[in-house]
């Protein structure tokens, strides 16, 4: 399982992934989930993935692959006109991986799926922010919908839904998406550290804060105990139910 979320701020776009996979309790690995191609100065693209490891690798390897190849005639993720145009390309290459990997009569809701959040700004548009299905098509965020999750996300999107503000600093962003996934990697095994965190600040065309978080972060210990002690003092706090 996976829990990666995308969410636009007044001040950019903020991105957060887990990094455990799993077959199973007696295979389990780490992975990234976040993926990022970069042209400083010019346009940065974020790409987080959720579902079939093999599909999601084969896709990230193939964008990967052409942008670096000289004489492939595909359309490449550094030489796309907008972030519309990006997003598309990123669509039909989950598309053709899922066509290739599965059997005749397999469709992509079946055990090749994956599902992909994407996000960047390209010099002369506002930075944007799409979820992929594993179908290839695509919807892009909102001011109603101004963030996006992939994976577990039952457990997290109650706090996000809660707390956010679209005039949120990127410190308050960071605390409520660690909250978050701590809710989540307390109610899920399946999610887990490290935890990978990058800030994509508008018409800086470069990455700015990027981040793994382990275990043993001090931040995330802090935001992780004082959000369980908060809980206990509320429940505390609460009248009795009258009986």
């Amino acid at each position: 399982m996976t829990y990666c979320v995308g969410l636009k701020i007044d001040r950019g776009l903020v991105f957060m992934s887990d990094t455990r996979t799993n077959a199973g309790m007696d295979s389990i690995s780490t992975f990234k989930k976040m993926h990022v191609w970069e042209q400083p100065g010019e346009r940065v693209i974020v790409l987080m993935s959720a579902g079939n490891l093999a599909t999601t690798q084969a896709v990230v390897s193939l964008l990967d692959e052409r942008t670096k190849a000289v004489t492939d005639r595909h359309e490449k993720l550094l030489e796309t006109p907008s972030m519309y145009q990006t997003v598309r390309l990123v669509g039909d290459t989950v598309k053709e991986v899922i066509a290739q990997s599965s059997p005749a009569g397999e469709k992509a809701d079946s055990y090749f799926n994956a599902s992909f959040i994407l996000g960047g700004q390209i010099m002369g548009s506002p930075p944007r922010l799409f979820m992929i299905y594993p179908e290839g098509n695509f919807i892009e965020s909102t001011d109603d919908t101004p963030f996006f999750q992939i994976g577990e996300t039952k457990y997290g999107k109650p706090i996000i839904i809660r707390a956010y503000e679209r005039t949120m600093s990127l410190a308050e962003t960071v605390k409520l998406l660690l909250v978050s996934f701590d809710s989540t990697l307390k109610s899920n095994l399946s999610v887990g550290l490290p935890l990978d965190l990058l800030f994509l600040e508008k018409d800086a065309f470069k990455v700015g804060l990027k981040k793994r978080i382990a275990q043993d972060d001090q931040y995330y210990r802090t935001i992780s105990d004082g959000w369980s002690n908060a809980l206990k003092t509320a429940f505390a706090s609460l009248p009795d139910f009258p009986g």
